[in-house]
C-alpha cells in the first residue's frame, strides 16, 4: 500500500495548485514528488462517488470539502500550514533588509528566540516573502545611437604548437536599440586589451554610441561604487578622445547590462560552442563571419526586426562621428620625484617641476612622448621620449637658486654689469663681443668685485682699460689694487677738555729725573 501523506501536507498541495503552482514546483518545495502532488490534485477534482446500492458515500463530501479547501481560483492569502518561522515575520523582514542570509537569520533566531524549526523552514519563508514583495522588472529601450552594453564571456579553447589548450575570453559590444554587435576574442582582459576591443567596435559600427554600459571589471574600474565609481585614469583618456561616456552597473546587478548578457550566451551557445581553434587571429576571423552572416540577418527575439535592417535603417546616423585618429595608446604609471627632480621611464629619466620634489606624479608615455600629470590629472611636463641612460631636464624645471651664472647666459650678466655704471657696461659689452662664449666667466667674476669695490671704482678702472684696449679681467683687478679708494683725510686737533697741556708732561719728567 503507498504511503499515506498527511492531512496538513494534502492541504497545502491543493492550496497551491489552487494558486497556479505546477506539480515540479509544489514537490520541490514540500519535498514530495511531483506525480504525488498531481494525484492528489486529481484526486481532489474528481467528483464524490454516487453509489445507488449505498447511501454511505451519498453523504460524504469529496476531498477537498474534507480538507477545507473551497475549489475557486483564487484562495484566501492565510489558506495553508502555518509556518514556524511566521510568529518571527518581521525580525526575518528586518534581517533580510540589512542583507543577512537564511544561514545567519536561523543562527540568530536559534540562539536569540528559541526558535525549533529547520534551517530549510527559514530558506522557504524568506523564498515566499521575496516572491510576495517582489516587483516586476522594468524594461528600459534606448534610442538610436545612446547606448552599447560590453561584457566578457568565455570564448573557445584555442590549441597551442605543443597540443596544449589555452583559454580565451570573448568580448562583446552590442547596440541597445538595433541589438547590432562586434565580438572579438583575447588571452587577458587587461586594459589595452578592453580598450583596443571596443575601439574595434567603433571601427565595425562605423560610429561612436554616447554611452558605454560596462561591469565593474578591474581593467576600467578601479574603485566601484554605484554612485561615484573611480575610473582607471586611462579609460577616461579614451573616453575623452571617442567623445563617449563609461557608466559602470551596480556591482553584483548584471540585469542593468542585460542586453548583453543575453547577447554573450548567444554568441557562446551558437558561435563558439564546440569549437576549437588554432589562433586568436582564426578565431576572430570567424567571429566576424559569423557577425555579419548569422548574427546580423537573424529577427531578434525582442524587437522582432531583422538586427542589420534595424541598424541600418535608424542606428547607423545617429552614431557620434570617428575621430580622425586612432586612440593613441600609452603605458601608464605612478613614479616619485627622484631628489634630483627627474622620475624614470624605461631607465630614462625625465625632469619636473621643482615644486614636485618627493611627490607622486602619474607619468604616460608612448613611442615618442612622455607626459608627466600631478594627481588632479592634470599636465605639468612633455617631454620627447630619449634613449635609456639619457636625461632630459628643462631649463624652467631648475629652481633658481640653481641656476649658475653660465647658464643664466650672457644677457642676464649684461643686465647686471650695466646696473653698476655705463662705462662698466660698455666695457663688458666690448669684451663680450671680442672673447665670445668664454667671456660669460669674465662678467660673472665682474659682478662678483662689486662685493669688495665701490661702483665708482669699479666704474673708473673700466673706463681707463677700455680706453687702452684691455679687455682682461686681471686689468680691472690691478688697476682696483693700485688706485684703491681714497681714504678720509682727518685733522689733529690741538686743544681738547680730554688732552693735557705739554707743560704737565714736562713738569712730570722734571720731577721724575729730580727723585733720581
Amino acid at each position: 500500500m503507498a504511503n499515506q501523506l498527511k492531512m496538513a501536507k494534502v492541504h497545502t498541495i491543493l492550496t497551491l495548485r489552487a494558486r497556479g503552482w505546477s506539480y515540479r514546483r509544489i514537490g520541490r518545495e514540500l519535498g514530495v514528488h511531483r506525480e504525488t502532488a498531481a494525484r492528489y490534485a486529481r484526486l481532489a477534482e474528481a467528483p464524490p462517488k454516487s453509489d445507488s446500492g449505498d447511501g454511505a458515500d451519498q453523504d460524504q463530501p469529496n476531498l477537498p470539502a474534507r480538507l477545507g479547501v473551497q475549489n475557486r481560483p483564487n484562495p484566501p492569502t492565510g489558506s495553508g500550514p502555518r509556518s514556524q518561522a511566521e510568529p518571527f515575520r518581521a525580525f526575518i523582514i528586518e534581517c533580510l533588509d540589512q542583507g543577512l542570509s537564511c544561514q545567519r537569520i536561523w543562527q540568530d533566531l536559534k540562539s536569540e528566540h528559541a526558535f525549533e524549526g529547520s534551517y530549510d523552514s527559514i530558506k522557504r519563508f524568506a523564498r515566499r516573502l521575496r516572491t510576495d514583495g517582489a516587483l516586476p522588472f522594468r524594461r528600459m529601450e534606448c534610442a538610436p545611437g545612446e547606448e552599447a552594453q560590453v561584457d566578457f564571456g568565455t570564448g573557445a579553447p584555442i590549441v597551442m604548437p605543443d597540443g596544449k589548450r589555452r583559454r580565451t575570453h570573448v568580448l562583446r559590444v552590442v547596440l541597445s536599440h538595433s541589438r547590432k554587435a562586434y565580438s572579438e576574442v583575447v588571452y587577458r582582459q587587461t586594459t589595452e586589451q578592453f580598450i583596443r576591443c571596443i575601439e574595434n567596435a567603433f571601427c565595425h559600427f562605423g560610429g561612436v554610441p554616447k554611452t558605454l554600459v560596462i561591469d565593474n571589471l578591474k581593467a576600467a574600474v578601479t574603485k566601484a561604487d554605484w554612485f561615484d565609481p573611480e575610473l582607471n585614469p586611462k579609460m577616461l583618456a579614451f573616453c575623452a578622445h571617442y567623445d563617449t561616456t563609461v557608466l559602470p552597473t551596480k556591482p553584483y546587478t548584471p540585469r542593468h547590462k542585460g542586453k548583453v548578457e543575453r547577447g554573450v550566451d548567444y554568441v557562446q551557445n551558437n558561435a563558439l560552442k564546440g569549437k576549437i581553434f588554432k589562433s586568436l587571429s582564426e578565431q576572430n576571423e570567424y567571429l566576424l563571419r559569423w557577425e555579419t552572416t548569422v548574427a546580423d540577418t537573424r529577427i531578434h527575439g525582442t524587437t522582432r526586426r531583422q538586427v542589420k535592417k534595424a541598424f541600418e535603417d535608424s542606428e547607423r546616423a545617429a552614431l557620434l562621428p570617428l575621430p580622425i585618429a586612432r586612440f593613441p595608446f600609452f603605458q601608464e604609471v605612478e613614479r616619485k620625484v627622484n631628489r634630483d627632480g627627474h622620475v624614470e621611464v624605461d631607465k630614462s629619466y625625465y625632469s619636473a617641476p621643482p615644486e614636485y620634489l618627493t611627490r607622486t606624479v602619474w607619468v604616460r608615455w608612448d613611442s615618442r612622448v612622455v607626459r608627466i600629470f600631478n594627481r588632479r590629472m592634470e599636465q605639468i611636463a612633455f617631454h620627447v621620449k630619449h634613449e635609456p641612460g639619457r636625461f632630459s631636464t628643462q631649463s624652467e624645471h631648475i629652481a633658481e637658486r640653481k641656476r649658475s651664472g653660465i647658464e643664466k647666459g650672457a644677457v642676464y650678466q649684461l643686465e647686471k654689469a650695466r646696473l653698476i655704471g655705463l662705462e662698466t657696461g660698455r666695457w663688458a659689452e666690448q669684451m663680450i663681443h671680442q672673447r665670445g662664449i668664454e667671456g660669460v666667466r669674465v662678467l660673472m667674476g665682474l659682478l662678483n668685485l662689486a662685493h669688495r669695490h665701490s661702483s665708482g671704482s669699479i666704474e673708473e678702472a673700466c673706463a681707463l682699460a677700455a680706453s687702452h684696449g684691455a679687455y682682461r679681467l686681471r686689468t680691472i683687478r690691478e688697476l682696483l689694487k693700485r688706485r684703491g679708494d681714497r681714504q678720509e683725510q682727518f685733522e689733529f686737533l690741538d686743544e681738547h677738555p680730554i688732552i693735557r697741556p705739554l707743560t704737565d708732561y714736562g713738569k712730570l719728567v722734571h720731577t721724575a729725573f729730580g727723585k733720581e
